[in-house]
């Protein structure tokens, strides 16, 4: 019972954010393996926090408001959300399947839930029923929602890596790393600095903003869901240009043209949007370079054009 409660909120959320992957659903074993990464990096965020905890400490006291803001802002946060970032970075920012724009919040999001979910299992199985609900509407949404925002700027700067920009590319890193600390600390910091105060009055008023933040926080993450969903776009281009001076994506729909699922959809992309099902590969060819399979015009690993048929 505690395990499905503790788990539930994680399958749900990480069921919303693969359907709606709408171009190319990713492979099932990189996203387990990044689930079960995320778990990993509860054990540098432990470390981190207890080392962190005891130089704060020494400073500041944990049971007082200034101590309790400092502890989410400048401990907790950054252990967690660059444990997560590392683990992300590594795994898929040379990966293949890494292509489509809306993929790095797959990715994140996998890792964060990953990390959200053996949290939760330890403060279920440590407080009861109550604080798995509690936490089924706030904490696990919340890493879903970090996860969002480190997505989103981890995205913009693989395309500017992919273009050329180097500049870009370093200061999209560089938010992807900061933002979700900034939001995760901030969400935090008003839940412990108010429950550090012995002022009732302080610590009503930091429940009330938080649940504005959180409000908030969801609200937008879910724009930025949706929004990025419906306007993916492959990041992935080849160098050569087609017929038309035109610069071919490796996964231009329009280069193989539509096809019918066995569910009945109809369609012009690698997967159904509808059930996920990969499109028939029946037109495969196979690059007289590298001899890599592919069923476009272009080869997807070295660019070599795809050989004419014969006459």
């Amino acid at each position: 019972m505690l395990y499905a409660l503790a788990l539930i909120p994680v399958v749900g959320l990480l069921i919303f954010i693969y359907f709606n992957d709408k171009k190319e659903k990713e492979p099932f074993g990189l996203l387990v393996g990044l689930f079960f990464a995320g778990m990993g990096t509860i054990v540098t965020a432990i470390i981190a926090e207890l080392v962190g905890g005891l130089i704060l400490g020494a400073v500041f006291p944990a049971n007082t408001v200034i101590g309790g803001v400092l502890d989410a802002m400048l401990i907790v946060a950054p252990a967690e959300e660059l444990g997560k970032f590392l683990v992300l970075r590594l795994i898929t920012w040379k990966n293949k399947n890494f292509n489509y724009n809306y993929d790095a919040i797959v990715y994140a999001v996998f890792v964060s839930l990953g990390f959200a979910a053996f949290e939760n299992i330890t403060y279920v199985f440590g407080s009861g029923i109550g604080t798995a609900f509690l936490r089924m509407f706030t904490a696990v949404p919340g890493h879903a929602c970090f996860a969002v925002f480190m997505g989103f700027f981890y995205s913009k700067a693989k395309y500017a890596s992919l273009t050329g920009k180097k500049g870009a590319c370093a200061g999209f890193t560089a938010l992807a790393m900061i933002v979700p600390i900034v939001i995760h600390g901030v969400y935090d910091a008003i839940l412990m600095g108010g429950g550090s105060s012995e002022i009732p009055v302080l610590s009503g008023l930091s429940l009330v903003i938080w649940i504005g933040f959180v409000i908030a926080l969801f609200v937008v993450s879910c724009i930025l869901i949706v929004k990025t969903s419906r306007n993916d776009f492959c990041i992935v281009s080849l160098p050569t240009p087609d017929a038309d001076g035109m610069v071919q994506t490796i996964y231009r729909p329009s280069i193989i043209g539509g096809w019918t699922c066995s569910c009945g959809s109809v369609n012009q992309l690698n997967f159904c949007p509808k059930c996920g099902k990969q499109r028939p590969m029946s037109t495969t060819w196979y690059c007289p370079v590298c001899a890599t399979p592919s069923a476009f015009n272009f080869c997807g690993r070295c660019g070599c054009p795809r050989p004419l048929s014969p006459s």
